[in-house]
């Protein structure tokens, strides 16, 4: 039997111990400069926060600054401005997984879902996401989030339509999973208090549980991350070594096995500290004055 480098660093990623902090930066900026599949666009600057509306000069510099690091950018709203997220990005040549943001308000939803099909119609929507985490949140039954992507679908049946949420959700809810063109996976290790040392391999798991329960239809990773400060979840340490970590072995693996992987986040966000705690702040490959973190 011969050894096969590849194989054991795609199942088990790099061999980042004993690399200096420089050593990783200089790792983490490779991996960036190189590329990567996809981004989840974090629009709010600091003082705004869902609700408030976006400006296009804001969204315009913000997709300006990623633009050279990936082929893809993720939105998670079609309202208050985010519609003009995917608007700008195809103007910039990206490709879009563009959300509707479904809550408990019936008259939101319908906005968000309404700006969805006119976006996609108007050919700014490569992957349509009808709801992010409703689910795990219990805002909407499975019937009502059922009856939103089934509309979405018959207004755009040459687009592929999803879901978002975390990846048990999909072996859970078998109806939504039978419903969706493509299983959009939320898979954080962190979230589950993961030691950084054994990440990769939890988020295989994730991502191959997700991959069973889609039976054979293809799973994108719509959200994964580290936090790089902020308080410790069970064996999970926010730090920037282990941001940068994360990152790394995520995009190596992303590319040796061709996973198709939006990264969260683009931009820390300070608003985020109310609903995550505070490591919610810090999630971003960008601080919150848009200076690249390393």
């Amino acid at each position: 039997m011969s050894f096969n480098a590849d194989k054991v660093l795609s199942l088990a990623g790099k061999n980042l111990q004993g690399l200096s902090y420089q050593e990783l930066s200089e790792t983490f900026n490779e991996l960036l400069q190189s590329g990567m599949h996809g981004l989840c666009f974090s629009p709010y600057v600091e003082g705004q926060q869902p609700g408030d509306t976006l400006t296009e000069e804001q969204v315009r510099r913000r997709l300006e600054i990623i633009r050279p690091y990936t082929n893809w950018v993720r939105s998670f709203s079609c309202t208050e401005g985010n519609e003009l997220i995917p608007m700008i990005a195809k103007e910039m040549g990206m490709k879009t997984l563009v959300g509707a943001w479904l809550g408990k308000d019936d008259e939101i939803n319908q906005e968000e879902v309404k700006g969805l099909i006119k976006l996609a119609k108007e050919g700014y929507v490569d992957i349509a996401a009808v709801g992010n985490e409703v689910m795990y949140r219990k805002d909407l039954t499975e019937d009502q989030l059922l009856d939103f992507i089934e509309m979405v679908k018959k207004e755009l049946p040459k687009v592929p339509v999803g879901y978002v949420d975390a990846y048990y959700e999909f072996e859970l809810k078998p109806r939504i999973t039978d419903a969706c063109d493509v299983i959009l996976a939320n898979c954080y290790p962190y979230w589950e208090g993961c030691v950084l040392e054994y990440s990769l391999l939890y988020i295989k798991d994730m991502y191959n549980r997700a991959l069973r329960a889609g039976n054979g239809k293809k799973v994108i990773i719509t959200e994964t991350g580290w936090p790089s400060q902020g308080t410790p979840l069970y064996g999970a340490i926010p730090s920037d070594e282990n941001f940068m970590k994360y990152f790394i072995n995520i995009q190596t693996w992303s590319k040796l096995d061709s996973v198709d992987i939006f990264y969260f986040s683009s931009f820390d966000e300070s608003w985020k500290v109310g609903a995550e705690g505070d490591v919610g702040a810090y999630w971003g490959i960008w601080d919150k004055d848009e200076k690249l973190k390393y």
